[in-house]
C-alpha cells in the first residue's frame, strides 16, 4: 500500500498550532509510524521549529500504539545537519543550543520502545547523523554522504557522533574522520559497519519499509527488552556474568507475554506464529 503524506494536525508546538508550513510529516501504515524530515529544499537543516515540531512527533509516537517507528527525509538529502543560516556565532550560546534544542531529539529517538529504522539518502552530517545513528538500524542510499565535515567550519563533532563512530569504528577511524573532515559514502558506511546496509538510492524507502513493516509484525514486546538490554550493557559496560542475568530476567519477562506462547505453540505445531506484540 502507498504511505498517506498526510501532515498530522496533532504536531504543535507549546500547546499551540505551529504557524506556517510544517517541516516534519507523520504517516502511519498499518502498525508502523512514520516521521518524515520535509524541508527538501534546505536539504532537511534543522531550525529550532523544526526541532519542535519532530520532538512533537516523535512525542506522539512514543505515547501511541505503534509497533515500529521509521525515520524518512523528502528530498535529495536526509538532512545537512543544523540549520546554519540563523547562526550567530559570536553572541550564541553553543552549548545551549545543543543542550536545549537537539539533545532531546537523540534521546527521544533512542529511547522510544519500539524498533527504531532509519532510511538515509545524500547528506546525513552533525545533527542529521546524529539523527540517524540513534535509530536501532540505518539503511542508506547509495548516494548518502556520512560523517564530521565539521573540521571545515572550526566546530566539534557533536550530536552523539563521538559515541557513535567510537563504538562502530574504533578511536583511530574516529580521530581520522574527524580530523580530515572527510565523509564517507553509503557503500563505505556499511563496509566499515557505521550503518547496516547500503542500496540502490531508488530502492531505499521500500526497503526500509518494508523490514519496519517485516518488524512490527514480529513479537515487539520481546525486541522491546532486547533493545532496553542493548542499552544497558552499553551504559553500565556489562559483563557476560550480568549480561547473562539479565537475558534471564529478560526471558521470563518475555514468557508471561502471548507472543511467547504463540511463538512457541505455533513452533510446536509447524505453522507460522502471529504475533500482537503482547
Amino acid at each position: 500500500g502507498q504511505m498517506s503524506t498526510t501532515k498530522s494536525v496533532s504536531l504543535s508546538r507549546c500547546g499551540s498550532p505551529t504557524l506556517g508550513v510544517m517541516s516534519v510529516g507523520m504517516t502511519r501504515q498499518g502498525s508502523v509510524a512514520e516521521v518524515v524530515l520535509d524541508r527538501p529544499e534546505k536539504y532537511n537543516a534543522v531550525d529550532e521549529q523544526m526541532a519542535a515540531e519532530l520532538l512533537a512527533g516523535l512525542r506522539v509516537v512514543a505515547a501511541g500504539d505503534a509497533r515500529a517507528l521509521g525515520l524518512t527525509a523528502r528530498g535529495r538529502g536526509f538532512c545537512a545537519g543544523r540549520d546554519l543560516s540563523e547562526a550567530t556565532p559570536l553572541d550564541e550560546d553553543a552549548e545551549a543550543i545543543l543542550a536545549e534544542t537537539f539533545n532531546p531529539l537523540f534521546l527521544a529517538i533512542a529511547e522510544i520502545g519500539v524498533p527504531t529504522i532509519a532510511a538515509v539518502q545524500g547528506p546525513a552530517l552533525g545533527v542529521g547523523l546524529g539523527l540517524a545513528l540513534a535509530c536501532d538500524v540505518v539503511f542508506v542510499g547509495e548516494s548518502a554522504k556520512v560523517g564530521s565535515p565539521f573540521a571545515g567550519i572550526g566546530c566539534v563533532l557533536d550530536s552523539g557522533g563521538h559515541r557513535h563512530f567510537v563504538q562502530r569504528l574504533g578511536p583511530h577511524r574516529t580521530l581520522e574522520l574527524i580530523y580530515s573532515g572527510d565523509l564517507m559514502s553509503g557503500p563505505a558506511a556499511a563496509e566499515a559497519g557505521l550503518v547496516n546496509r547500503c542500496v540502490p538510492d531508488d530502492e531505499l524507502l521500500e526497503t526500509a519499509r518494508a523490514f519496519a513493516a517485516q518488524v512490527a509484525a514480529g513479537p515487539t514486546a520481546a525486541f522491546a527488552l532486547s533493545k532496553r538490554l542493548v542499552q544497558r550493557m552499553d551504559r553500565e559496560h556489562l559483563g557476560l556474568g550480568d549480561v547473562l542475568a539479565a537475558e534471564a530476567a529478560a526471558q521470563g519477562d518475555a514468557s508471561r507475554t502471548a507472543d511467547y506462547a504463540e511463538g512457541i505453540g505455533a513452533f510446536q505445531d509447524k505453522r507460522r506464529p502471529t504475533f500482537t506484540g503482547r
